[in-house]
Formats: C-alpha cells, sequence, structure tokens
C-alpha cells in the first residue's frame, strides 16, 4: 500500500510590507547634515562651516542646492553668513523670561557680553486713547514717555517704549536714567504686586527697523507689560525685539512657580 505524502512549503509567512519613507530632498540631507553637527556639539558656536564648494562636492549637488540649504539654515538662526569670509555656526539667541521683570542688563552681562543703553526719548506728553485706557487715565491726561534701545555686543537686541502713571512716581523724569534704566528704577522705588505679559509676533514700522538696524519685513517678538500696585497701574511698556536675535520663555514647576538653575 504506497502512501502518498503532501509537502508543504517551507517559505515563511510574511505580513504586510513596511511603508517605504520617503528620501530627503538633496538640500534638506545637506541641511540635515549641518544641523545634526551643530546639535550634538562637533561644530560650536563660532565655527566656521565648510564651504560651498567643498559640501557641493562632499554631496555630489549643484551649488544651488547647497545654497538653499545654507539660506534656510541662515532664516532659522542657526548660522550666519559673512559674505567674502563664509559661514559661521551663530551663537544660541538670547532667552528672556515671562515670569518676572526681567533686568536686561544683568542678562546681558551674566552671558559675559558688553551692554549698552541708548535713551532716545524722555517726556511729558497728553494721554492717547490707547495709553489712557492701559493706564486706567482720561484720554489727554499727563503721562511720563520714555524711549531707549538696549545694545548686546553693539548690536540693538531690544527696543524699550514706556509710559508711566504720574500719580504714582511723581518724580519718574527727575532720574539719570544713565546710571540706571527705568525698568530697574521702577522696580526699586515702586511696589507692586501684579505684572501682566503679553507677546504677540509683529513687523516692525519703519522708525522701528531703521533703530534696531534690521531689515522691515523681518518678524518681531514684541512682549507687551503692565503692572499694578494696590490695583493702580504703574507702567505700561512695549519692548520690541528682533526674532532673529532674541527669544522669550520661561520654566516653571508644576505649582506654576518659576524654576531657576
Amino acid at each position: 500500500m504506497t502512501t502518498s505524502a503532501k509537502h508543504r512549503s517551507s517559505k515563511p509567512a510574511h505580513g504586510p510590507a513596511a511603508p517605504l519613507q520617503p528620501a530627503l530632498a538633496l538640500y534638506e540631507q545637506v541641511k540635515s547634515f549641518i544641523t545634526h553637527k551643530i546639535q550634538d556639539g562637533s561644530w560650536p558656536a563660532g565655527h566656521r562651516l565648510p564651504s560651498e564648494s567643498e559640501l557641493v562636492a562632499q554631496f555630489g549637488v549643484a551649488r544651488m542646492t547647497v545654497n538653499r540649504a545654507l539660506r534656510e539654515l541662515v532664516e532659522q538662526g542657526r548660522i550666519v553668513r559673512v559674505a567674502g569670509v563664509g559661514s559661521f555656526v551663530a551663537e544660541d539667541k538670547p532667552q528672556s523670561t515671562l515670569l518676572q521683570i526681567a533686568n536686561i542688563a544683568s542678562e546681558i552681562r551674566a552671558r559675559g557680553h558688553d551692554y549698552r543703553c541708548k535713551f532716545l526719548v524722555a517726556e511729558r506728553i497728553a494721554a492717547s486713547p490707547d495709553v489712557a485706557v492701559w493706564l486706567d487715565l482720561r484720554p489727554g491726561e499727563s503721562v511720563f514717555h520714555t524711549v531707549c534701545l538696549h545694545l548686546e555686543n553693539n548690536l540693538p537686541v531690544q527696543l524699550e517704549d514706556r509710559h508711566v502713571n504720574p500719580r504714582m512716581v511723581p518724580a519718574f523724569l527727575e532720574q539719570d536714567f544713565s546710571a540706571m534704566s527705568p525698568s530697574e528704577y521702577l522696580v526699586r522705588n515702586v511696589p507692586f504686586d501684579q505684572i501682566e505679559h503679553v507677546v504677540d509676533a509683529v513687523l516692525p514700522t519703519l522708525e522701528q527697523a531703521e533703530r534696531l538696524d534690521m531689515p522691515s519685513n523681518d518678524p518681531c517678538l514684541l512682549l507687551t507689560r503692565r503692572t499694578w500696585s494696590r490695583s493702580t497701574p504703574v507702567t505700561m511698556v512695549r519692548c520690541l525685539h528682533p526674532a532673529s536675535r532674541y527669544r522669550l520663555g520661561s520654566r516653571f514647576r508644576a505649582d506654576g512657580n518659576p524654576s531657576f538653575g
């Protein structure tokens, strides 16, 4: 009696094929290579990047491809390009806190950089309708107004436009602001119990762009701050920062209190 055997296939069963990951565009490959070198610390701030010709040879791509990668890295603030010299890793943008009133002079000096303040305007004016609302005054009522420019290593990083309630700080304009900034004077001499911070992304006016030494079509971060003392507004200040040179942020614990260190 002959027994016939059925042969089963020894070929293993396969599940559905994993989807293929799309390949990075050529300029993205160049960007990814440079970004990785910066993030892992291989190329620290100030490090000179390979030249365009070297990157073209390394990746086997067209010069315009490398140029696009470098241009986008400049726009993202990762590198700076110096005409006729080359491309360099940019320094990290300074960050200012949102949970307290920051002293920009102290922040800059703590980074080991040179701080300078240009005092541009100090005057007593009639409150415009919007300033009157901000400071709980009547339109046309007297208000103090100051404008100053803060510089880090001679580069403008903040344009400060401030209005102060004369009822709360009658001697404000009598101060020597070359020795102490308006913000520092107010923090030291006028007790406050409430702070409001609002951040907006804006484009500067032509005058603001000129003062900040930046293109008028580049974005800015606008921090608007109000402080109160016993429910009475003390000051309203608008601090305008070029977004490519500054950032705003804070770290805090789960209970809402600021975390330092």
